[in-house]
């Protein structure tokens, strides 16, 4: 079975009354509100490919928060890329990258709204945690995982300017 990478991201942001807001696209071939995300090019890292592709959907740029690791030892002599919070293992239907039936590596990360950037390539919703659990267009698995992550993204941001 063929697999790649790809990179997912749960991006939030605040919204006017103080709420967090998760950021999703439309997704054009499958008609369900999805994170962004995609396929990880060459030339990139997963990390990398999640910041690409927030731009690409949801037309803003994103700060990558890192996922639970351990830090690397003093003097390592390699660059440090933001880690996921999840890596899974998708089955995926035939696409632009595979015409057959392959696996999808998941990199799924969480980030915070940086500033719009750009004209999304995509209809965009910025839903609460509640708008979110109520939508019937959400795929369970995008509910499941947001549901953890509005429970510790206030605590994931830090203290917010202002």
């Amino acid at each position: 079975m063929v697999k790649e990478a790809t990179a997912t991201v749960f991006v939030f942001r605040p919204g006017v009354a103080g709420e967090w807001l998760l950021g999703l696209m439309l997704h054009p071939r499958f008609g369900e509100w999805l994170t962004p995300g995609g396929h990880v090019e060459s030339d990139e890292s997963p990390a990398e490919a999640a910041v690409r592709e927030t731009a690409e959907e949801l037309g803003c740029e994103v700060r990558l928060l890192p996922g639970p690791s351990l830090p690397l030892p003093a003097g390592y002599p390699h660059p440090h890329m933001a880690p996921p919070w999840w890596i899974v293992e998708m089955a995926a239907s035939p696409d632009n990258h595979t015409a057959g039936h392959h696996l999808h590596l998941d990199h799924v990360f969480v980030g915070l709204h940086a500033g719009d950037a750009r004209q999304p390539e995509t209809s965009v919703r910025w839903m609460s945690g509640q708008e979110l659990a109520q939508a019937p267009d959400v795929p369970e698995d995008v509910r499941l995982q947001a549901k953890e992550l509005f429970a510790e993204v206030a605590r994931l941001a830090g203290p917010r300017a202002g």
